[in-house]
């Protein structure tokens, strides 16, 4: 163990130890015979009776009374900024951090996305850094709940409060969360979830929006149902959608709902596992040098997990960088990577400098994600203890051999 396994030593994680993470999705033989049994039916989609349960209870989960079912992440957040009224020419407050969906539902919208700094120990939106950013154009706040930790969400509020602005909670990362004793997406006006192959509630595609204010839920079902009211049959529009209020087709399938509601049968016991182990790693390394986890949420009962996030402080490791960390890591079978890093930076990222705003160069985040963060997959915290102490003890003996 005293060798770094890029210099020919034995590597610290052994391939047998790593064969013992969960493979993700986890699946269900259950599942599977019914999802044969709705094939067969026939009735695979239209607001089907998976969709209205699921819709229904991951709502509940989360302390709000309506659901909505979309077909994925990304529309979901730009249902929610819709129905709340943005549109060409307001602006939209999201953090540098994030997946770049969170910044191109305002631009699907015609609205601006100004980008915000973060804060250094939780990654998520730093809400002084809102407070600064607020134009007469302004119109939303959209804080992001990033891989495992929370936004400040009573400061988010009480800023949104005090200037009129709506809140659209994005949880992308945050399926189970409890914050100060509600469910994430409960707390500002609408929630929006992802269900994509890699979220913690997963149905390969999907998306959807809660709320606690009905007509929010009537719009947002209009909105991605093209324009048919909650629970009308298909075919048999009781009613038309406001004038102007244009509508889409944003419907998921059953097979989707089917999925998503067994597998929420599983996330309560999933979700604790993963906030346990963090807390379990997190203690582990309390006393080792230049390295800290990502902060919890600060009033989090439990934390939801997208990834585990080390934060490495560079002046800590006599020039070594952070790419080079990686390597060193990944030889000793720790497979770990780069956040996202900010949002305008991203390959995909082709919208005109015109149509963004960068507030103050965020210089938080380009040093956290130039040198500082890097990102474990959630499945590592499924894992049992000794996969828990495992890499404690790999980053142990990396610090070790680097400082």
């Amino acid at each position: 163990m005293n060798q770094l396994a890029i210099e020919g030593g034995r590597r610290a994680i052994s391939q047998n130890l790593v064969n013992e993470i969960p493979v993700w999705p986890v699946v269900w033989p259950e599942t599977a015979d019914k999802l044969k049994q709705l094939y067969l039916s026939r009735n695979w989609s239209f607001n089907g009776s998976y969709e209205q349960a699921f819709a229904r209870r991951f709502a509940q989960y989360h302390s709000c009374s309506d659901g909505i079912l979309m077909v994925n992440g990304t529309v979901t957040l730009q249902c929610a900024l819709q129905t709340v009224g943005v549109s060409e020419g307001d602006e939209v407050i999201v953090p540098a951090l994030a997946w770049m969906a969170t910044a191109m539902a305002p631009v699907y919208l015609g609205a601006t996305p100004v980008f915000v700094d973060i804060e250094p120990d939780t990654l998520c939106i730093d809400p002084k850094a809102v407070e600064k950013s607020i134009t007469k154009k302004t119109k939303a706040i959209v804080p992001v709940h990033l891989y495992g930790s929370m936004a400040d969400m009573e400061a988010v509020m009480d800023i949104a409060k005090k200037h009129g602005l709506t809140v659209i909670e994005d949880c992308a990362h945050a399926h189970g969360g409890m914050w100060n004793g509600r469910g994430v997406g409960s707390i500002g006006q609408i929630g929006s979830f992802s269900f994509q192959q890699s979220k913690t509630l997963t149905s390969g595609e999907g998306g959807a929006c809660i709320t606690n204010d009905a007509d929010l839920a009537e719009k947002l079902y209009r909105l991605k149902h093209i324009g048919y009211g909650a629970n009308s049959a298909q075919g048999a529009a009781q009613s038309s959608p406001p004038e102007g209020f244009i509508c889409s087709n944003f419907r998921a399938t059953e097979f989707q709902a089917l999925i998503l509601l067994d597998g929420l049968e599983h996330l309560a016991e999933q979700t604790r596992k993963r906030d346990e182990n963090a807390k379990y790693l997190a203690d582990l390394l309390r006393d080792v040098p230049g390295v800290k986890v990502q902060s919890r949420g600060r009033l989090a009962d439990v934390q939801g997990y997208y990834a585990l996030v080390l934060l490495f402080d560079p002046g800590k490791f006599n020039g070594v960088g952070l790419d080079r960390l990686l390597e060193i890591l990944g030889a000793e079978g720790l497979g770990i990577g780069k956040t996202y890093g900010p949002v305008y930076k991203h390959t995909l990222w082709n919208v005109p400098s015109s149509r963004f705003r960068i507030a103050d160069g965020c210089p938080v985040c380009e040093n956290t994600c130039d040198h500082a963060a890097t990102t474990i997959g959630q499945t590592w915290l499924l894992a049992e203890r000794p996969v828990i102490e495992a890499i404690a003890e790999t980053i142990k003996k990396v610090v070790s051999k680097k400082r």
